[in-house]
């Protein structure tokens, strides 16, 4: 029996895009006991990745996980559209992950506090200690590359086969990878910015999820 592929996967960032505010610049610079605009500075200018970053950012973060837990919930949002989008994904048949260079413990609170707990998402971890210090783990990273600590375009090329059509939605550095590889793209800010130097052929400008649900609604 042959295989047949499912008809299309929605691949979307966190940061920036289902939550409009970016959780993880928000906490790291909260919870850092001193500056680490050094760190972002060498970040942004690609001096070193992600995995990096996190790494030297770990040591001076104390936090425990509750007092993370309310800061995350009280500062927090997701797209005002990203729910209906993702029933009307559902109802067309189209599958729905995400994949971000942020951290599981924000994400999975803000969703289920938003009943979409169920969807299924990808990132780097934290591990809490008992003095308040945590940790940063990377079981997406690719050691292939080791710049970022979520490695997407391997999380979307490890879907490639299973599906017809893959979209991906972003934002920024992260997300430049996989927007290469993706069929459609959904971008903005950084993102948008490098799919027009590059000449992109394949890629859409948009604010919000209402864009997307527009697109699934005449596409599918």
């Amino acid at each position: 029996m042959l295989f047949k592929q499912k008809k299309a996967l929605i691949i979307s960032d966190f940061d920036g895009t289902v939550c409009p505010v970016d959780v993880g610049s928000a906490v790291l610079s909260r919870f850092t006991r001193k500056s680490s605009d050094e760190i972002d500075r060498e970040y942004v200018k690609t001096s070193i990745g992600s995995r990096e970053a996190y790494r030297k950012i770990a040591p001076l973060m104390t936090v425990s996980a509750d007092c993370l837990r309310a800061y995350v919930l009280k500062r927090s949002r997701i797209d005002p559209f990203f729910a209906k989008f993702y029933r009307l994904a559902k109802k067309k048949g189209v599958d729905v992950k995400i994949v971000s260079d942020g951290l599981d413990f924000y994400i999975r609170a803000i969703m289920e506090k938003n009943r979409l707990g169920e969807i299924e998402f990808f990132s780097n971890t934290v591990e809490f200690r008992r003095n308040d210090s945590l940790t940063f783990c990377f079981p997406q990273a690719n050691e292939l590359c080791g710049r970022c600590g979520t490695c997407k375009n391997k999380i979307l090329n490890d879907h490639r086969l299973m599906y017809e059509k893959i979209i991906y939605i972003g934002d920024g550095h992260s997300d430049i990878c996989p927007s290469r590889c993706a069929d459609l793209v959904f971008a903005k800010d950084v993102l948008l910015q490098t799919c027009e130097e590059e000449g992109t052929a394949n890629y859409r400008p948009f604010h919000d999820f209402g864009e997307i649900s527009r697109y699934l609604k005449e596409n599918f």
